[in-house]
């Protein structure tokens, strides 16, 4: 089922999350699989907290708070006693800090490990460089004591810190990659102090280069990690630099440059041209066009005039704004996006929660069968320097970092990614459920159609009475209405450009339509009939309720419900006796221009499609022959379609057919939230831009795990894409790491990798497993959906 838990929509079409409340800590100290699982172990642990979730990517942890606790301070205090105690230190994560600032600090912070990553490869040079001779012949080996004073400042000084996040883990009763670390190098070290103080040779057989090289090469692994982990948040950090610094406000008809802090609600500001929108607000004056690409992925710009919604974040074209302000700050819809992919890269699959259980018992297993090689070589050959290499490479080699990395990286880009092609996707929940996804349902008005009436007929039946007459006096009746079908009549008239005839008395009948007098007729000819004294303009039963004649229109009429239009009637007042009819009107839902194409990609990707609609049959087939979809469910009530979805889950489990099991279910309006509930993955769809109008429902949004930006039909299909393609990297990853231990133990524990040879390859599994992750982002959508 889509995720369950509440969140509600901004004003502009963002969903926001303000339903359990949570707390962000960034954790210092975590450097492998072992670490999330202990932090997430001892912040579970915590009074008032509901779940725990530890991401080793961006070394973030993300709090659920347990309903009925008010005292964030207090809880807050306690998770970093928590952390602490557990061996890690911890700071709240400050969604104010700036974003350029905080890049800057990270990049000074990764350029400082490589400079100490160089000097220690320099330190450890002089003694590989012998190893390098004897391949040739040469003898350069170092005394033993030049060996010590190179190797010694690697070993304590740039491994100071794994010897530090060792005895933390200890003192906390656990295990994780530094302790395999300095077990490991400590124990090459001590054996070639020992060799060394108690030999009566020369040229003792010393070890010093192992564990420098090893030092060395965790040191360079660390560091080009945290290079590659840096740019899997490249998405995050684009959206989140979009919002500028300061606004142009203004105040007593002056503009003043103001922090972006000191911006309310309700407050005037000018955008010049080139400028980005610094916050929510409504065009009070001016025309331009949007970019509004980083937002919504929508390449075209966007037109902006009085009375439409502006999104902070967008760039302006090349006309001068006066906005005002409708939110600001966390209110914002980039504030909420943000939030919704800071979300989706905080919580767990469930296949990264096994691999977390996995890693919690490694580290032990790891020291276990290190020892047992030890002890195996020790018995066979009686060398004891020997047993401690072996045992050495094998702790070495069995860093669980892969692993822990293995899901979070690859999610953080397939969410970062699809964000920046506007698809919001919840949590990774939604993210795995959708690449198994074998049917698709979806609701008719306002995802396959433009949600929007349009006149798509009118018939006249007086002699003499022209179509564009009977639109002159319909579009009278209609102008002072806000029904859909009014708007679309005015619509009509003012594509044609027509004004409207001149009424008086205007009255609307709920339910039925409305009647006025008509003052003025346009265009004035000869051959125009007589201005009635009275007009009517209504449904079908109210015409039958007046006696009104139809039978002479009715071929039109059945025609039009055949197609699956709407039709109304225009008829005039007599003085005696039941109104004459004048002409029928059609109105339909025009199909997105988008939609046949999208379907037929689904269709390509060996997907069910089902149209699943509230309105009459015909409407619904009509809608579905124009667009290929084979299965249609007409005349469904809004508390029918979750039971809909079941059965059509229940019976695509029992096909033979389909090898995908779940269904989804797109949507746009309240109608369709039980149906997006009931789906495996629930999508919304916004049918504009989030403009400050009517960028799909609130309610569909918050029952959604996965909500598409533009009210573009292809990007589900899209979204299914990319989902395959996070989980393939995934998969990828985690055989890559299981592999790499599978192979690598007991090669260490035979005897056939040196403890430089593990360190490297330890090094390299957890860099090629960021690296493939980022190797995602070279996705891009495609019209052949082909993944």
């Amino acid at each position: 089922m889509a995720p369950s838990n509440t969140h509600t929509a901004s004003a502009t079409g963002a969903p926001s999350s303000t339903s359990t409340p949570g707390l962000q800590l960034a954790i210092d100290g975590m450097t492998c699989a072992s670490c999330v699982a202990r932090v997430e172990k001892a912040l579970n642990q915590v009074t008032g907290v509901a779940s725990a979730s530890v991401n080793l990517a961006t070394e973030k942890a993300s709090v659920q708070v347990a309903p009925g606790t008010r005292d964030a301070t207090t809880l807050l205090a306690a998770l970093q006693v928590a952390v602490k105690k557990a061996g890690y230190s911890s700071r709240p994560v400050d969604n104010n800090t700036n974003v350029s600032q905080e890049a800057a600090n990270i990049a000074s912070t990764t350029k400082q490990r490589g400079w100490a990553v160089m000097a220690a490869a320099l330190l450890c040079a002089p003694l590989v460089l012998p190893m390098v001779g004897d391949l040739f012949g040469r003898h350069w080996m170092l005394p033993a004591l030049w060996q010590f004073v190179l190797a010694a400042p690697v070993q304590f000084v740039f491994g100071a810190p794994f010897y530090r996040a060792a005895w933390r883990a200890v003192r906390a009763g656990s295990g994780n990659m530094d302790v395999l670390v300095v077990l490991g190098t400590t124990s090459a070290f001590g054996l070639s102090m020992w060799a060394w103080l108690t030999s009566t040779s020369n040229m003792p057989a010393l070890y010093f280069e192992s564990s420098a090289v090893v030092i060395t090469l965790v040191m360079l692994g660390k560091w080009l990690e945290a290079r590659a982990k840096f740019e899997t948040t490249a998405a995050l950090r684009a959206l989140q630099a979009l919002r500028p610094e300061r606004a142009r406000v203004l105040r007593g008809g002056v503009a003043l440059e103001l922090p972006l802090a000191e911006v309310v609600v309700g407050d005037e500001l000018i955008l010049h041209p080139g400028e980005r929108v610094p916050v929510d607000g409504l065009v009070l004056e001016g025309h331009s066009q949007m970019d509004e690409s980083l937002l919504t992925g929508e390449s075209l710009p966007v037109t902006k005039k009085e009375g439409d919604g502006v999104t902070g974040g967008a760039i302006n074209g090349d006309g001068l704004l006066r906005l005002r302000t409708t939110a600001v700050g966390a209110e914002t819809a980039l504030s909420h996006i943000v939030r919704l992919v800071e979300s989706a890269q905080a919580l767990k699959t469930p296949m990264q929660r096994l691999v977390d259980q996995v890693s919690s018992v490694f580290v032990p297993v790891v020291i276990a069968v290190a020892l047992l090689t030890g002890l195996a070589w020790w018995w066979m050959q009686g060398d004891v320097a020997t047993a401690v290499l072996h045992a050495v490479a094998v702790l070495v080699i069995a860093c669980p970092c892969a692993l822990g990395l293995a899901t979070p990286t690859a999610i953080m880009v397939g969410t970062g990614l699809a964000a920046k092609h506007g698809i919001l996707i919840r949590d990774a929940v939604a993210l795995e459920a959708l690449q198994a996804v074998g049917l698709v349902a979806f609701d008719k008005t306002g995802t396959l159609t433009l949600g929007r009436p349009t006149l798509m007929a009118l018939q006249p039946l007086q002699t003499g009475l022209t179509p564009t007459q009977a639109l002159v006096w319909a579009a009278g009746l209609q102008s002072g209405s806000e029904h859909p079908l009014a708007h679309a009549v005015l619509v009509a008239s003012k594509d044609q450009h027509l004004m409207p005839a001149r009424v008086r008395g205007l009255r609307s009948l709920a339910g039925r339509g409305v009647q006025a007098q008509v003052l003025t007729s346009t265009p004035a000819q000869d051959t125009t009939p007589p201005v009635p004294n009275t007009l009517l303009l209504g449904s079908t039963a109210w015409m039958r309720e007046l006696g009104v004649d139809a039978s002479q229109l009715e071929q039109h009429a059945a025609a039009f419900t055949r197609q699956g239009h709407t039709v109304s009637w225009l008829a005039a007042a007599q003085t005696a006796g039941a109104p004459q009819l004048l002409a029928v009107l059609a109105f339909g839902d025009r199909i997105k221009p988008e939609a046949a194409k999208a379907i037929a990609q689904l269709h390509r990707m060996g997907l069910r499609t089902v149209l699943i609609s509230g309105d009459n049959p015909q409407a619904a087939q009509a809608v579905a022959d124009q667009l290929g979809i084979k299965e249609v469910k007409a005349q469904v009530l809004p508390e029918g379609k979750a039971a809909l979805i079941a059965a059509l889950r229940a019976e695509l489990e029992q096909s033979n057919e389909h090898t995908l099991t779940k269904v989804a279910m797109v949507g746009d309006g309240v109608n369709d939230a039980p149906a997006l509930a009931a789906a495996d993955v629930g999508i919304a769809m916004a049918n504009t831009h989030l403009d400050g109008g009517q960028s799909g429902s609130d309610v569909a949004m918050a029952t959604a795990g996965i909500t598409l930006l533009r009210g573009d039909v292809a990007m589900v299909a899209q979204a299914i894409s990319l989902s395959k393609r996070t989980q393939f990297k995934i998969k990828q990853n985690l055989g890559w790491a299981f592999i790499y231990n599978l192979i690598g133990i007991p090669l260490a524990a035979l005897g056939f990798l040196s403890p430089m040879l593990a360190g490297g390859a330890m090094a390299l599994s957890s860099v090629s497993v960021v690296l493939n992750a980022l190797s995602l982002r070279r996705w891009r959508p495609n019209t052949d959906g082909g993944t």
